[in-house]
């Protein structure tokens, strides 16, 4: 299964070691657990970096990192939206934080599907560092990535 990440150059090293997420809560982990976020077309990566930049800013150093995971699409765990809460797309949900957490410490899955909240219809890919099968992964080689300049005109 193919998964993309988009990151500024100088955490490409660790794109895929969970140690962002460790650091700091996001939509679907509370701090101090490993989670990577990733999504399932770089078109998707780029869409969900757009939406958590700083409006007006156009970072010159992001990468774009494709991944293969030792895993097939059919086998990779599907969160089920009609087991979500309604206001899922909320920010700092804490059901949201407590299925992820739930989900990376019980290992059960290198792979989970989750919805996205900034293209709906598509899917993001959560990968547990912690999962026996996160050794296997094969990350490629970061490739300079940039947004449209039309993205950050000034009107």
């Amino acid at each position: 299964m193919r998964v993309w990440r988009i990151c500024r150059a100088r955490y490409a090293a660790t794109a895929f070691s969970g140690a962002g997420a460790r650091l700091y809560a996001a939509r679907w982990n509370p701090v101090d657990v490993p989670m990577v976020y990733a999504a399932s077309s770089l078109a998707l990566a780029a869409v969900e970096t757009f939406v958590n930049l700083e409006p007006l800013d156009a970072p010159a150093d992001l990468v774009a990192i494709a991944a293969e995971l030792p895993v097939e699409a059919g086998r990779c765990e599907r969160l089920d939206l009609a087991k979500l809460p309604r206001d899922w797309r909320r920010e700092n949900h804490p059901e949201l934080r407590h299925i992820g957490a739930e989900w990376v410490r019980s290992r059960r899955s290198l792979a989970l599907m989750v919805p996205s909240a900034a293209v709906d219809g598509d899917w993001n890919v959560l990968v547990n560092p912690l999962h026996a099968e996160a050794g296997k992964i094969k990350v490629e080689k970061p490739k300079p990535f940039r947004f449209d300049d039309r993205m950050f005109r000034r009107r």
